[in-house]
């Protein structure tokens, strides 16, 4: 791939909006015991992702809640009847689910 001068990365989030997320994530996990802690992550890793510009194109995340908690569930389990051995394996996966759901808008 060849390089093309002149583009550039950057995110435009700011840092107000970004404690909104933080607290509204924070909130709706500690109101549901946990039970929602995928949709607060996907609420934050969603907002970091859609403010990224690599190179001069813009990120997107397409991930949701309903199929990351689905993995939750399914890695949970694994977690449970490992022992908790395969909780090691849980972040690893979790970085594979966001880069599935990750693309470039243009």
């Amino acid at each position: 791939m060849e390089y093309k001068y002149g583009r550039s990365s950057f995110f435009d989030g700011g840092l107000l909006a970004y404690i909104g997320w933080v607290l509204l994530g924070g909130l709706i996990t500690a109101f549901t015991l946990g039970i929602c802690y995928p949709w607060a992550l996907c609420l934050l890793y969603g907002w970091k992702i859609n403010h990224t510009v690599i190179d001069g194109h813009r990120m997107h995340f397409s991930g949701s809640a309903v199929g990351l908690f689905g993995n939750w569930l399914k890695w949970l389990f694994f977690t449970i009847i490992t022992l908790g051995i395969y909780g090691f394996w849980v972040s690893i996966k979790l970085e594979n689910w966001k880069a599935k759901n990750t693309s470039f808008l243009n």
